[in-house]
């Protein structure tokens, strides 16, 4: 989710596509193929594979009036202005430095405009959709090449993840050997112990449940056997969730969480994962973290780091603990409180393992 103060500008996200694409753009070599701003007032935009998107706003000033752009690797063979219509004034496509592409969309004055509430979501391989304003007056739609354009039958999804398993092979997990691994998934607190309570009373029990049991459900499909600690609200200790592993003799420890700072501050927000000794354990850290931030577009990176919480330390596989966000964060407790980002979430997570497990053997 965006987050503005008046009068400063703050990067909006910064998203990796990890999809697989290559579609050649619209009469550039920049990673922008097409765009459009529909009549509903929604921008969408195709861009090429692995495009890193950075969007923005910024208030008016004496100059310009209220600005949301979007910079993409690139350079903008033709930069043009386009005019607008409605609350839109005008459209600009230009250079803002060498190799990169910057699509900005102005405003007229005395627009409405909520960017607290706007949120990019993916559509499918290489499209993106922001909705940025609802129109009062019909307007007309201004865009650029065809953003509806996609390859082969993949059909878009608009719930981005579903807990299907054909939903699920859109995003092509990556593949492991079969019924080789086993994968101990924790579930962190449970029954008289929620964990950290958020904002509007989310409890830090019922993200991480919902999230590691679709995590449960990814992995299985892929030939993976895995445990959950905990499959319902239960009052379990932190050695019963140690032994399970140990006693299965796991390939592989994950312990989900979710944060919360002292003071309950709103401004804090961030993912990091944790991990106790050695060098199998560091690599499944990082690969988790690395996926987990690029459906988390906008939330800080707080690392991957060495940590002795008992559920680490005393497992005898590789482990890690993984905080998927602060519950107290104003950007981050928003989107734990919605399904689809839990979805996303588990669908890092479980990605993340399979290239551990892809590159251990």
């Amino acid at each position: 989710m965006i987050r503005f103060l008046d009068n400063k500008l703050f990067r909006y996200l910064s998203i990796f596509l990890f999809l697989n694409s290559s579609i050649l753009p619209v009469k550039s070599s920049s990673a922008l193929a097409a765009w459009e701003i529909k009549t509903n007032g929604s921008l969408e935009l195709r861009t090429k594979s692995n495009t890193n998107l950075k969007a923005y706003f910024q208030k008016a000033n004496q100059i310009y009036g209220d600005r949301f752009w979007v910079d993409f690797t690139g350079e903008l063979k033709n930069p043009r202005t386009i005019k607008g219509n409605g609350p839109i004034k005008e459209i600009r496509l230009g250079k803002p430095n060498k190799g990169k592409t910057r699509l900005v969309i102005e405003f007229n004055e005395e627009t409405y405009l909520n960017p607290l509430t706007w949120q990019m979501v993916g559509l499918d391989q290489n499209r993106w959709r922001i909705k940025l304003f609802n129109p009062k007056y019909p307007f007309k739609k201004i865009g650029e090449g065809l953003v509806g354009k996609r390859r082969g039958t993949i059909k878009a999804n608009k719930n981005l993840i579903k807990t299907k398993k054909s939903d699920y092979d859109y995003f092509k997990l990556p593949d492991v050997k079969q019924n080789k691994f086993l994968v101990v998934i924790d579930p962190g607190h449970g029954g008289p112990d929620p964990g950290a309570i958020g904002i509007g009373g989310i409890r830090e029990t019922d993200v991480v449940l919902e999230v590691s049991k679709i995590v449960k459900e990814l992995l299985s499909d892929k030939g993976v056997e895995v445990r959950l600690t905990r499959k319902n609200e239960v009052d379990l200790d932190l050695p019963p969730r140690v032994s399970i592993a140990n006693n299965t003799d796991a390939d592989v420890f994950v312990s989900i969480h979710a944060n919360a700072s002292r003071g309950k501050r709103r401004d804090i927000n961030g993912l990091e994962t944790f991990y106790f000794r050695g060098w199998r354990g560091r690599l499944l850290a990082k690969n988790i973290q690395k996926q987990i931030l690029k459906v988390s577009p906008g939330s800080p990176d707080r690392g991957v780091k060495q940590g002795r919480f008992y559920v680490i330390k005393n497992t005898r596989m590789p482990a890690v603990l993984v905080e998927i966000g602060f519950l107290t964060g104003r950007l981050d407790a928003r989107r734990l409180e919605k399904t689809m980002h839990r979805k996303r979430l588990a669908y890092a997570i479980a990605k993340g393992i399979l290239e551990y497990l892809n590159k251990v053997g």
